[in-house]
């Protein structure tokens, strides 16, 4: 499956995806007949923001947490090489 980036058209290959894709070409009547990522993110911002407000938190928490792990590998791999080369 390939991810569509934010400015082209979403594929409905699901039911739930082909009622998005529906609900957001009904609601913002896309020119071209084309609902993107963005006009998605829109409708759902206007219709739903507490659901985009968890997704927010969920990626700043998983962010948060991956540095953490990079800082934490960063120091490992560090004081391996200080080691190694003080051997």
């Amino acid at each position: 499956m390939e991810m569509e980036t934010t400015n082209q058209p979403v594929q409905a290959e699901n039911p739930m995806k082909e009622w998005l894709v529906n609900y957001v070409g009904q609601k913002l009547q896309p020119q071209d007949g084309g609902v993107t990522i963005e006009m998605i993110v829109e409708a759902m911002a206007q219709e739903f923001p507490e659901f985009l407000l968890e997704v927010a938190k969920e990626n700043w928490i998983r962010g948060y947490q991956q540095a953490l792990y990079d800082i934490d590998n960063n120091e490992l791999t560090k004081n391996e090489q200080e080691t190694a080369e003080s051997s």
